[in-house]
């Protein structure tokens, strides 16, 4: 966890108790303030050069193992290596980035030590290490986390949230923050359905609508293929939109 956003403890004690210890409300409020301001504008600086290049950028949410990486590489053996370039998150290892590089696809690794989720500065650095602006797609795959990713913009235009049937169906109304901010939510790892006697894939629907009614959901597996076509068809349709807006002239997916 990290100290920048006031998810985890910022004091060390010596002392057998803790009782003595107070924050002060309104100074932790000013100071997280001050953080999302100043990611904010960078993230505004990061998204501009994004739109400017026609490139899309993708923020990919989720908890940890709901297939964010497996979803990366099923998309680049589809799309091909040129088509994108990636940005990993993780508190350490460069594993994630290592899997997308060895499908030929350009990918930087960055590893936040204690911090639960990405930050614009992050990306903005990530984007100096890729060359990535004749590219299409941005994906960035945020710390395995549903809570602090989805307040902090990274310069994305889009969020992509991913739910596995290995989890609960109800968690969206568990975690709505992250729900409410989703463009797209992907029901992932549906080969397991047939297996899986827990999951409720409607009562999954039934939350995620709840929360975002709005939204749109994608049921797939990237280890089958099953539904990956219409996740590209959604990645294309959001894609030949921004690039029309900014008359950018790439090829489509």
């Amino acid at each position: 966890m990290c100290g920048n956003c006031g998810c985890a403890p910022q004091h060390q004690h010596t002392g057998p108790s803790t009782a003595d210890y107070v924050i002060d409300p309104v100074l932790e409020v000013e100071v997280l303030e001050d953080i999302l301001a100043r990611n904010d504008q960078t993230a505004a600086t990061v998204r501009e050069k994004l739109t400017e290049q026609g490139t899309l950028g993708l923020n990919l949410m989720s908890s940890p193992g709901s297939g964010k990486t497996r979803l990366l590489e099923e998309t680049a053996i589809r799309l091909g290596v040129a088509k994108m370039a990636v940005i990993e998150g993780d508190l350490e290892t460069e594993n994630d980035a290592d899997r997308i590089r060895a499908h030929g696809v350009q990918a930087y690794q960055i590893s936040t030590g204690m911090a639960c989720h990405l930050e614009a500065g992050m990306v903005a650095k990530g984007l100096d290490h890729l060359q990535w602006q004749a590219t299409d797609l941005l994906f960035i795959e945020n710390v395995g986390n549903l809570i602090c990713p989805a307040t902090f913009d990274l310069g994305q235009h889009l969020n992509v949230v991913l739910l596995s049937t290995t989890e609960g169906a109800d968690k969206a109304e568990k975690y709505p923050v992250m729900f409410q901010s989703a463009d797209c939510v992907l029901i992932t790892k549906a080969d397991l359905l047939p297996v899986l006697d827990d999951f409720d894939i409607d009562a999954a629907l039934r939350c995620i609508r709840r929360i975002n009614p709005k939204v749109e959901i994608l049921t797939l597996s990237s280890k089958t293929g099953e539904g990956v076509e219409s996740w590209l068809d959604w990645l294309d349709i959001k894609l030949t939109a921004l690039q029309a807006e900014g008359q950018v002239d790439h090829a489509r997916l």
